[in-house]
């Protein structure tokens, strides 16, 4: 940013307000950084969401599992002084695998990886040999995934996981899972493999429940899918001038309408980290079962194993659900870009849409992907979301590299083999955290059972009519652009959040993520926040205008 350019204009932010909350992010920390510089200030950034926090313990199994699998290729030398090993064997590879792991039991990662090789053997009487080399073939990365949407016993254990963190409890539905790069490429390949199968054409409708995190809003307006956007909004204001950021009945009945074909949904939402509750959930039941039983809903569920007893439309609506999950969050992952797409194995929407297209698009189908099967017509819509990854001639290449692989299915295996004791440590840091930020702040946090709580978002005009009243909330709003309020914070104090607006939230909104700060940090955020409101309420008794 230019010096000489006052970041508190209103020209100026108008112009910044037209840009990703993500980006605009860059700007502030500038701001921040020079406050910091040239104050006793500590910079501050709780803008990002990349928790600061990480589970060692299935890494330690990951890089503990790396040097049995290079020793097994090594058993076989084609140059031992260049490191020129061979392909590792099949062939009596659990037995040395039991050997070594018993060999380095003091090393924790070794429990993890025992627990998961006696529950995989026991409870899905997987084969010893083809489970340990999965593992050892799969870390070494030295093959093509095969098959190219996920590894075999991978998909097992993430099934068993993604069941129990999706909230299916003794569900029975077999889901097929997709491994991909993260879910943001997860949705990547979903909004190109809708439209490339003819399940959505430029301006059919799609609909959005907002506030969602910004690039949902972003991708569907893109000139290459010119979707019509659908808002269904969550921003009225409940309970005696609060914010529940549910979504009320006249919203939801949008999607009764046939034309509205998809419909994308992150749950707990960004940046209100509240889940759907369950009138919401019978409500989208409702609208499917009477009034749009094609519906195609896309879920992203990230956040929902930070709320105890979750619960996802990937079991309330098997049909019409795919859903994503990634890693990112819980295990403290953002690097690794790992996740799980999920549709169930028996009918879902997706596959009898493709069934139903007219004969000229199925032809025009069968003809995309007559090089990777005999009888295009068959493929279904997670392995067409598979090919279309790699335009369809590169299906061979394609899927998540093996690593991270088998980075995932340990993940999957610690946590939830341990679901009883990790699930309450990370809600409690994650609440404490929270609690924190609203406690210096002056503002009222109600309890809510369904606030997961990785992010707040704080309704600066909410608490600006409670604290000063109306006619200060009118001052407001007619004399500072929205985006005031975090440039002010940032220049100032030293701290950035991102402006709740640019993820379709109220105006004066400002979301704060509770996962990348430690505790003394959020108090002073907190503190922070009240004090530029407050100042902004000292120019409005100057200005004579009370």
């Amino acid at each position: 940013m230019s010096q000489s350019v006052n970041p508190e204009d209103r020209n100026y932010e108008r112009k910044l307000e037209e840009m990703s909350p993500f980006e605009i992010k860059n700007t502030l920390i500038n701001l921040a950084e020079k406050d910091a510089q040239r104050s006793t200030a500590t910079f501050l950034n709780a803008g990002r969401g990349n928790p600061n926090w990480l589970l060692s313990l299935p890494r330690r199994a990951f890089f503990l599992l790396g040097q049995f699998a290079v020793q097994e290729s090594e058993r076989k030398m084609y140059d031992a002084p260049m490191g020129i090993a061979s392909s590792p064997s099949s062939a009596g590879v659990a037995e040395r695998f039991r050997s070594f792991v018993d060999a380095h039991k003091s090393d924790p990662g070794a429990h993890v990886l025992n627990h998961y090789y006696t529950y995989m053997t026991t409870e899905h009487k997987a084969d010893p040999d083809e489970f340990v080399f999965e593992l050892v073939d799969g870390i070494l990365g030295d093959h093509y995934p095969t098959p190219p949407r996920i590894l075999k016993y991978t998909e097992i254990i993430t099934r068993d996981y993604l069941r129990w963190a999706m909230g299916g409890g003794d569900d029975a539905t077999v889901y097929d899972i997709f491994a991909t790069e993260g879910s943001t490429a997860g949705m990547c390949y979903m909004f190109n493999t809708l439209q490339d199968n003819y399940l959505m054409s430029k301006g059919d409708k799609i609909a959005l429940l907002t506030p969602c995190f910004t690039p949902y809003l972003e991708i569907p307006r893109l000139a290459e899918f010119g979707f019509e956007i659908v808002t269904v909004s969550a921003n009225k204001v409940e309970k005696d001038g609060y914010h529940d950021w549910q979504y009320p009945k006249e919203e939801i009945d949008k999607l009764r309408d046939p034309s509205v074909k998809a419909v994308c949904i992150t749950n707990p939402s960004n940046p209100p980290s509240v889940c759907l509750s369950r009138e919401v959930l019978d409500m989208l039941v409702d609208v499917v079962r009477k009034d749009n039983p094609q519906l195609m809903i896309i879920t992203d569920d990230v956040y929902g194993t930070f709320v105890e007893g979750f619960r996802s439309l990937m079991y309330e609506l098997p049909y019409n659900t795919i859903c994503l999950y990634s890693y990112s969050k819980y295990f403290g992952a953002t690097g690794w870009r790992v996740a799980a797409m999920a549709l169930t194995q028996g009918a879902n929407v997706f596959d009898d849409r493709l069934a139903a297209l007219p004969e000229d698009k199925k032809k025009l189908l069968a003809e995309r992907y007559s090089t990777i099967t005999l009888d295009p017509s068959s493929l279904r819509f997670i392995d067409r979301l598979v090919a279309d990854s790699r335009l369809v001639g590169l299906n061979h290449t394609a899927g998540l590299s093996t690593p991270q692989q088998i980075q995932m299915a340990l993940f999957s295996a610690f946590a939830y083999l341990h679901y009883k004791e990790l699930q309450p440590k990370l809600i409690d840091m994650i609440h404490t955290r929270l609690n924190d930020l609203w406690s210096t702040t002056g503002f009222t946090l109600l309890p809510d059972p369904n606030r997961a709580g990785y992010y707040s978002e704080i309704d600066i005009m909410v608490w600006a009519r409670k604290f000063y009243g109306q006619e200060f909330a009118d001052y407001l709003a007619t004399n500072y652009e929205p985006l005031d309020f975090v440039i002010r914070l940032a220049d100032e104090t030293a701290v950035v959040l991102l402006n709740g607006d640019g993820f379709d939230g109220p105006a004066w909104s400002v979301r704060a993520s509770l996962a990348n700060l430690d505790r003394d940090a959020y108090l002073r955020i907190g503190k922070a926040i009240r004090h530029i409101l407050d100042q902004y309420h000292d120019e409005y008794v100057k200005s004579g205008k009370k």
